[in-house]
């Protein structure tokens, strides 16, 4: 995700790869009939309830929605939102919050610190199974005090919490039309963003028009937004070049990219990259008969060519990755690269010899056929094809959709298996801590007593994030020895847009969501 190591800032906020300018000078639009704007994405919602999701549906209440913390454009930490918030005691258990003055929902009703109560309240009490919940577990209590105090207690110290209250996830909701209890249902939704929700068909469409009752730090460049939802990136690329959207987030594949870099100048568009921090892992389950070995798994680390991966499958739109923390966040390193160096067939037939493994390894590695882009299974046929060039391994492949693959790895029924991770926040600790412990996202218990009982929590009470880069770096260590978490690749995130589009490389925050409201049309003069 090639030779080439190119590592992006993260907090950097894109670089235009190519930029063709309309004739003449071209200023901002003041038109209010022009401040219309028509994204395409392939990211559609899987709820409007913030309460259920912890997916892309957060694209969207980003923008319809509001949170106590969040990150204002060149931003790469959480700041005042909704609130103001800070820890108010030294063993960082005790984190309190300000509300804004004469905040409302867009339907009037008051948003007090009984409504930021009543919003994270609902999502423990209904804890929808691989729902937000998971983001909350140093949470202990919320306690509302006065109409616009919020003091949250923490079971244990958490650096990272304020970075989980400016996730979509935790978005603020109206208790009159948000039951405690259950998941609103329905296309209505009522926030106190940006935006509201004008109207919204399923897998198709969601409208946005300004909300006149906003009260935040966003600053609209657009008066409505469009939100066109595609099931494939040849349709998404088709309606970019056919002029029936003005810019693509989420989506776009390698060939299509590649397709935008050579011909963005003849087709009048711009192509902007911007710093990403999803990446992808292979993934050993230890209870597997040929997994569990330790040499199984390190001969494989030894054999993935992850620069072909990139060349020959992405078209280098994605970097390799040799660290859990991807490039741009404190905590990164070549620790797996240190640890297994260049592919090398003669010391993976070494490490299985030693372990008394003389026969070809027959070993099943799954995949999801409908996540992580269209070039998934290619990438691992060509895992496959590494892998048994060198002789000493016979590699079944299977697939399935991600419902039926996410239950088969959390049920443990996969030998090896990839996976994609898409950060929930931008901090170190969120490429960790989620892959460890005995309750971890993959369903598959990694228990480390230097991991758990003394290098993650020390990070967790660190407030400089940076200060915790040599623990991270240790863990890495450790991990890497193991060989059963294996980084694979990082990708970047490519947004096209036509040429009377600006503020496409300044709508990012630096979690990837996007910010519709820094998107705005030219005119030429």
């Amino acid at each position: 995700m090639f030779v080439r190591f190119r590592r992006l800032q993260y907090i950097a906020a894109a670089v235009v790869m190519s930029v063709v300018s309309g004739c003449g000078f071209v200023a901002e639009s003041t038109s209010q009939e022009d401040q219309k704007i028509t994204v395409g994405t392939t990211s559609a919602p899987s709820t409007l309830d913030p309460a259920a999701s912890w997916d892309g549906s957060w694209e969207l209440y980003r923008n319809v929605y509001q949170t106590l913390l969040s990150y204002p454009a060149g931003a790469s930490t959480p700041e005042p939102d909704a609130a103001e918030c800070d820890f108010t005691d030294d063993s960082m258990r005790t984190y309190s919050c300000t509300l804004r003055e004469g905040l409302t929902f867009s339907d009037g009703d008051v948003l007090n610190s009984k409504a930021v109560k009543h919003s994270f309240d609902r999502i423990l009490r209904i804890g929808v199974p691989n729902g937000p919940k998971g983001l909350l577990r140093s949470l202990d209590r919320v306690e509302a005090g006065g109409e616009r105090i919020v003091v949250f207690h923490l079971k244990r110290p958490d650096a990272t919490f304020p970075y989980v209250l400016a996730t979509p996830a935790m978005s603020l909701v109206d208790p009159r039309e948000y039951p405690a209890n259950a998941l609103r249902t329905g296309t209505k939704v009522t926030g106190s963003g940006p935006y509201v929700l004008s109207s919204y068909e399923e897998g198709r469409e969601a409208r946005l028009t300004r909300n006149p009752k906003y009260k935040g730090y966003a600053d609209r460049k657009n008066d409505e937004v469009t939100i066109r939802y595609f099931q494939d990136s040849a349709s998404l690329a088709r309606a970019l070049r056919d002029e029936k959207i003005d810019v693509t987030y989420r989506g776009l594949a390698a060939e299509e990219v590649a397709n935008l870099q050579e011909r963005a100048a003849e087709d009048d568009l711009q192509l902007v990259e911007g710093a990403s921090t999803e990446v992808s892992y292979l993934i050993f389950n230890p209870k597997d008969r040929w997994a569990g070995e330790e040499a199984v798994r390190r001969a494989v680390a030894q054999l993935i060519d992850r620069n072909a991966i990139v060349h020959k499958v992405y078209k280098d739109t994605v970097d390799p990755l040799y660290s859990m923390i991807p490039s741009g966040l404190p905590g990164h390193t070549t620790g797996y690269f240190d640890a297994f160096g260049e592919p090398d067939a003669e010391a993976a037939a070494a490490t299985l010899d030693q372990a008394g493994i003389f026969e070809p390894v027959p070993l099943e590695l799954w995949f999801t056929s409908d996540r992580y882009g269209s070039e998934t299974a290619a990438a691992y046929t060509e895992i496959k094809r590494q892998l048994e060039e060198s002789g000493r391994f016979e590699i079944t492949l299977r697939s399935s959709p991600w419902k039926t693959f996410e239950a088969g790895y959390r049920k443990g029924e996969y030998p090896a298996f990839g996976r994609g991770w898409s950060p929930d926040y931008p901090d170190p600790d969120n490429f960790i801590a989620p892959f460890v412990g005995k309750r971890n996202v993959l369903g598959i218990p990694y228990a480390s007593r230097q991991i758990d009982s003394d290098l993650l929590p020390r990070t967790q009470r660190e407030p400089n994030r940076s200060a915790a880069a040599g623990d991270f770096k240790r863990v890495q260590e450790i991990l890497a020895k193991d060989a059963r978490l294996l980084p694979l690749w990082q990708s970047r995130l490519y947004m096209a847009a036509n040429e009377e589009i600006s503020g496409v490389e300044r709508a990012l925050d630096p979690s990837m969501v996007m910010r519709m409201w820094e998107l705005r049309r030219k005119t030429s003069w």
